[in-house]
């Protein structure tokens, strides 16, 4: 464990480390997300927005405020961080860099209004109006606040082609470590709402995350090569993915080899018209492992789970384990997609081929499904241990496609419903097969007497 000399300062850490580590407990192969972060939301020192000439009326642009707030609160990092307290009001800002040691408070009725004036996002690709590099221990909450980054002017800017760098998103942090975002309302991004990359520790919660189904890759969490993350708790109904797991592109993700791992989402609820509930991929190069997700509730939406990536990605998608989701009205429940495409230049290499392997499906259900499963793998990279227990999805009656398509997938499944048909499947889950489905044990597989037992028991 890390210690400083700073009497306070060394408190405040370890208590953070306490919280995280009580939130990463292992328990039989599962994780653990539940957290208190009474401790850390107390700082020693506090002030308003307002003490630096911030003026809440929606109008007056505060970019120097929340600049020169924080410049001062920095003084404070070694002295047991400080708290920006963000009162009610209509707070316009353009993007603004935080500081480790930091709790930034919206109160009941507080708006953070993102700028629409682009200068105020600058960089070569638009920065984020929330932004932050190698920090520790960050705090963004509140009394349900909300951060509004009136992101209608940027997609229709999108979308006229006007553009000649990548729309802000709302909170992106850099190579940081212990972050938690709390308890707040994310309205109208630009573009992705919520963007940890390569940082550790992170906790995402109680959050409502809202823009319109048709507003261009509006996605709602996107954790990006990195590392014990936890988001639950939240609803999201956006115009591209609610929860996007990445791991960088191609070449370039190959050669950092950041993964992502030890992701646990957790009672997400949701819509999406144009993508999926929850997605990995496709920029998966630097592999991505050991994601939990449970709770999952999907309405109205096209997508259910999906997994994507393409020839030239390389990396992996293993130990990925999703249990009690409720689908209902669901284009497409599961999809896997072996050819996505899309690549940032033609230097990829088209023998770098993803490993997707142990991928387990346990306790879904649905109602009004168009196609229960598309699973389309590699043609020479199969797909493999992709396992399907206690799954019963109702396909709609006027369906002409068949419920289950594969293609260079190869797995298990028991208890189906509909019954997956291809031949690369396995009806059974046998003592032989036990290592290959990831997530299943004698202790969360239940019969439908409530009966705790080992699949294969049921079959000698």
């Amino acid at each position: 464990m890390l210690v400083f000399d700073v009497g306070y300062l060394q408190l405040s850490y370890v208590l953070l480390v306490h919280v995280f580590y009580s939130a990463w407990c292992s328990d039989g192969g599962s994780l653990h997300c539940e957290y208190s972060n009474s401790q850390i939301l107390h700082r020693p020192h506090s002030v308003s927005i307002t003490e630096f000439g911030a003026v809440g009326d929606g109008v007056t642009l505060n970019t120097k405020a929340f600049q020169n707030a924080l410049f001062y609160l920095n003084t404070f990092s070694d002295k047991g961080g400080a708290k920006l307290f963000v009162p009610a009001g209509q707070w316009l800002t353009g993007s603004f860099d935080l500081i480790s040691h930091l709790t930034l408070w919206l109160d009941k009725g507080a708006t953070i209004l993102g700028s629409t004036a682009r200068r105020e996002l600058p960089g070569r690709r638009h920065r984020s109006l929330i932004y932050g590099q190698n920090l520790t221990d960050v705090v963004i909450t509140g009394e349900n606040g909300t951060i509004d980054g009136q992101g209608s002017i940027w997609w229709d800017w999108f979308r006229n082609g006007e553009l000649n760098y990548t729309r802000p998103h709302l909170v992106e942090l850099m190579n940081s470590t212990g972050l938690i975002i709390s308890n707040l309302t994310f309205l109208n991004s630009p573009f992705w709402n919520i963007h940890p990359v390569y940082c550790r520790d992170v906790v995402v919660k109680n959050l409502t995350i809202l823009a319109p189904l048709d507003s261009p890759n509006t996605d709602g969490v996107d954790p990006d090569s990195s590392t014990n993350v936890c988001i639950e708790d939240c609803y999201i109904v956006t115009g591209d993915d609610l929860v996007s797991i990445k791991s960088g592109w191609d070449e370039y993700g190959i050669s950092y080899a950041r993964p992502s791992s030890k992701i646990k989402i957790n009672r997400l609820t949701g819509q999406t018209t144009s993508s999926s509930g929850i997605a990995i991929g496709s920029e998966m190069s630097g592999g991505v492992s050991d994601i939990y997700i449970k709770d999952l509730h999907l309405f109205n939406s096209n997508t259910g789970i999906r997994i994507k990536t393409s020839p030239g990605r390389g990396g992996y998608v293993r130990n990925v384990h999703v249990s009690n989701v409720k689908l209902d009205n669901v284009k497409k429940a599961i999809r896997f997609t072996g050819k996505y495409g899309e690549h940032p230049d033609g230097n990829f290499d088209t023998k770098a081929l993803p490993a997707i392997e142990k991928i387990t499906f346990e306790n879904v259900s649905g109602e009004d499904i168009g196609v229960a499963g598309l699973l389309e793998g590699i043609e020479g990279d199969e797909f493999k241990n992709i396992c399907f227990l206690n799954v019963t999805l109702t396909v709609k009656k006027n369906s002409k496609k068949a419920p289950w398509r594969c293609s260079n997938v190869r797995g298990y499944s028991q208890w189906v419903s509909p019954e997956i048909t291809c031949d690369s499947f396995e009806e059974s889950i046998f003592p032989e097969h036990s290592s290959d489905c990831f997530g299943l044990s004698e202790n969360n597989v239940e019969t439908s007497s409530g009966l705790s037992r080992s699949p294969w028991l049921l079959f000698w």
